[in-house]
């Protein structure tokens, strides 16, 4: 692609550093969307974002450090759905399996909400051809193998993202 060609996609570039599940949605969502609507797409997953590119997601939502993150219950009747429940630091911190339970309630809500799965928006960002490119200083420095990862990610160094963002409309730090 080449800024002077007026017929040219529009291009966004994505950095993914984080692996929670909660930060683990908007760089798929932003590929994903941007991908249905034509752009050209690249997301750099570096630092723990990298573990967004393993075949089997484990990614996980920790409410600790969180005090902004409402507990809702994905379950019973609708008064009680929209019911925020405080949960304080103490209790998180010290409530073995708090974090099992925090995910499953996340991912339970997303379900009832009619949004897809970290995986199924993967899924998707690979039928639409966005380049998920992980970080091979990030492999280097956490002992990653190319095998650890899905076949349809590329690896390349800071060299080869900013080759491609280069030329971005929209670039984004997640």
């Amino acid at each position: 692609m080449s800024k002077s060609d007026p017929n040219a996609p529009k291009r966004l570039a994505l950095i993914s550093s984080k692996g929670t599940l909660d930060w683990a949605y908007p760089p798929f969502i932003l590929a994903t969307a941007a991908g249905a609507m034509g752009w050209e797409v690249g997301v750099f997953f570096t630092f723990y974002g990298l573990t967004l590119l393993k075949p089997r997601l484990t990614a996980a939502v920790s409410p600790l450090g969180n005090p902004a993150m409402p507990m809702k219950m994905p379950f019973g009747p609708d008064e009680f759905q929209n019911i925020d429940w405080p949960m304080p630091n103490l209790l998180m911190a010290n409530v073995p399996g708090f974090e099992t339970v925090a995910t499953n309630l996340m991912k339970q809500t997303f379900k009832n909400k009619g949004v897809a799965s970290v995986e199924e928006l993967r899924d998707m960002a690979i039928e639409l051809d966005v380049r998920l490119i992980g970080c091979q200083m990030t492999m280097d420095v956490f002992g990653f193998k190319r095998e650890d990862f899905i076949p349809q990610a590329e690896i390349g160094g800071a060299a080869t993202f900013l080759e491609y963002t280069a030329d971005a409309d929209v670039q984004l730090f997640i």
